[in-house]
């Protein structure tokens, strides 16, 4: 079969290589002039860092197949994440663990003791949590709530906090112990060469063909069997219902001789802090020596027209539109919508590493 995808990202990536291999013609366009999407890597010239281009992505996971999967084609290193977040004039660990309460209380509690304290500074009132703050509020209480997530969360998404679902701090745990590694996932690491030559491998077959710099336009689906479409679903219908929300990032980029902050990722939780984070990029590989540093200071906002969009915005008011697109998307005969994009969900590295397997694996018995 002919296929046609639009994309040169994790998600199209995996689904080309599986498909070339087993026999089919495949044709990518991408409308960057690189592959791997937003996990673009490359290497600075100037200091010999390896710069995540996009912001920083870390590879952690329990999938064992996923991680198989990415160690076929690159080597990836050991690396923890471990995030430090300026706020109220101090530097604390994240997520929070039993360094973080002792030092922000002032106590010198035991594990149980901590998170006997914790319980007591939780909202209990708060039975069923539907937003972002009751289910912060039910987690953490009030202090911690206030001192590392809400000021955050406000600038990053750009919206209260009892605007946005639940599920968004769900995956930030509290530890009771003094482990300050950011993911709890047994396969953790970094690949060693960037994840733009590991992508560059996995599309590094006689059955792909990738275009760059190139967009795919709907008129070009009967040229191809097929198609697997990565970019906006939104996009892809010309905003006929309108445009679904994204936040998009603006990075400040600067260089400087040694140490900048002496960690990968800072956070800034303070409101009155206009950015986020800022990520110190030769951290990302610390089996690397450089006399120079690359930094990046990150600013949140609404994704515009021109902007490249990040992070899909769900809010506990549902997302009616979104609903529209999907039912469209579903009921496309020659279209698979895959990714962050096209799905209109904030997926980790592995996580859409799975579903384009997933999706592959469903294709696959439709066109037995």
């Amino acid at each position: 079969m002919h296929i046609g995808m639009a994309g040169a990202g994790l998600s199209c990536a995996v689904i080309a290589r599986e498909l070339a291999e087993a026999g089919h013609q495949i044709e990518i366009f991408e409308r960057r002039a690189h592959v791997a999407g937003n996990c673009h890597t490359e290497r600075d010239e100037k200091s010999g860092v390896m710069v995540h281009i996009y912001g920083p992505h870390i590879f952690h996971t329990d999938d064992d197949e996923v991680w198989a999967y990415v160690n076929r084609f690159m080597e990836f290193k050991p690396y923890v994440n471990r995030v430090k977040a300026t706020t109220k004039g101090q530097v604390f660990s994240l997520p929070i663990n039993l360094h973080t309460i002792n030092q922000f209380f002032g106590k010198t509690f035991s594990p149980s003791e901590a998170k006997a304290f914790i319980e007591q500074q939780a909202d209990l009132s708060i039975t069923d949590p539907q937003s972002f703050e009751e289910q912060a509020l039910r987690f953490v209480g009030k202090d911690l709530y206030e001192a590392f997530f809400k000021g955050y969360t406000q600038k990053q998404w750009g919206v209260s906090p009892t605007e946005l679902p639940a599920s968004i701090l769900k995956r930030l745990p509290v530890r009771f112990n003094y482990n300050d590694n950011y993911f709890f996932h047994k396969h953790q690491g970094m690949p060693a060469e960037g994840y733009t030559r590991m992508v560059e491998r996995i599309l590094d077959h006689p059955n792909i063909q990738v275009t760059l710099g190139a967009d795919f336009s709907r008129d070009m689906i009967d040229r191809f069997d097929h198609v697997f479409y990565s970019g906006p679903v939104d996009g892809f219908y010309g905003y006929d219902l309108g445009r679904l929300p994204y936040r998009t990032l603006d990075f400040v980029r600067s260089e400087a001789e040694g140490e900048v902050q002496g960690t990968a990722v800072m956070n800034y939780c303070d409101a009155s802090v206009p950015f986020t984070r800022i990520t110190e990029h030769k951290h990302f590989a610390p089996w690397e020596e450089h006399d120079r540093s690359v930094c990046y200071t990150e600013y949140s906002r609404a994704c515009s027209e021109e902007d490249i969009p990040y992070y899909p915005v769900h809010l506990t008011k549902g997302d009616a539109m979104l609903d529209q697109y999907q039912a469209r998307a579903k009921a496309e005969p020659k279209i698979t919508f895959v990714g962050r994009l096209g799905t209109y969900r904030y997926m980790d590295m592995d996580v859409t590493i799975r579903s384009a397997m997933d999706v592959l694996s469903l294709w696959k018995l439709n066109h037995a």
